[in-house]
């Protein structure tokens, strides 16, 4: 089974910008979402997709299958997908060994910025940088299928 293990924060500075190594306009709709399963499809810059099946979360570990779809197929399960469809920059941002994946989210989410970063296991040590906020690791809110079903930003 494919497993993602992840963390998930604020992002409270912008320290994080002259280190950015790659940036990716993203699209992503949910076509399905519930305590189960969530299904998603993502475009990159509007040139590659894929289509991911993500389990239950469970501490910070969910199972998670991703695979490559027809860029028209995605455009098409985006158009879909309306209105659950977010709009949002990736920025990859090495630090402390690690590939950190900061967002900054547009549309109604405009202004919202967190970071990820994935790990290979849960106890993992992981360097903090100074432009990490608060974990938001265990609240569903700043989850993205919940985000996409929201009208602007989580209650904190």
């Amino acid at each position: 089974m494919a497993t993602e293990i992840e963390r998930k924060f604020l992002v409270t500075g912008a320290g994080w910008r002259p280190l950015v190594a790659r940036r990716i306009a993203i699209r992503q709709g949910y076509l399905s979402s519930n305590a189960k399963a969530t299904v998603r499809v993502r475009t990159k810059d509007d040139r590659e997709a894929v289509i991911t099946l993500k389990g239950a979360v469970s501490g910070m570990s969910r199972a998670e299958y991703e695979y490559d779809i027809p860029i028209e197929d995605a455009r098409e399960l985006l158009a879909m997908a309306q209105p659950h469809v977010l709009e949002k920059h990736r920025h990859l941002v090495p630090f402390g060994g690690l590939t950190w994946e900061v967002d900054e989210f547009g549309g109604r989410h405009q202004g919202l910025v967190m970071a990820e970063v994935e790990l290979s296991h849960e106890d993992q040590d992981v360097q903090m940088p100074d432009w990490i906020g608060r974990e938001v690791t265990d609240d569903d809110q700043y989850y993205n299928a919940s985000l996409s079903r929201a009208e602007g930003f989580p209650q904190t």
